[in-house]
């Protein structure tokens, strides 16, 4: 299975880079890892691209990982399609004091448009 995995610098969008490292690895999937600048943190995206690559020594795992410039929900559409990705994964989904799932703008914009399927790290 060949994976794009979005990550903007939240804590959940690290949160889903090393589950999707860990998955990745039992089940023999190709991982392509995009950066972009999160509209929910201070990171850039040269710092979170940092960061991702820090993460992937560590752990010892090849991965892609591409800078997207624009805007990250459409980008990851456009990416998923265009390349033939199998799933799309982000970390989204906090929830709220009363037990309902809050999902950011750019996971809620990736859900309503994508055709390749996404599943959500929380």
């Amino acid at each position: 299975m060949h994976v794009l995995l979005g990550v903007g610098g939240s804590d959940l969008s690290y949160q889903a880079l090393d589950e999707t490292i860990e998955r990745a690895r039992e089940a023999g999937d190709e991982v392509t890892v995009a950066v972009f600048d999160g509209h929910e943190t201070d990171a850039g995206g040269d710092e979170v691209q940092e960061r991702v690559r820090e993460r992937l020594d560590e752990t010892g795992f090849e991965a892609e990982i591409r800078l997207l410039s624009g805007d990250p929900g459409s980008r990851l559409v456009d990416v998923a399609e265009s390349e033939g990705f199998d799933r799309i994964v982000l970390g989204s989904g906090e929830r709220s004091t009363l037990g309902k799932i809050q999902l950011g703008s750019i996971a809620e914009f990736v859900l309503l448009n994508a055709q390749t399927p996404v599943t959500l790290i929380r």
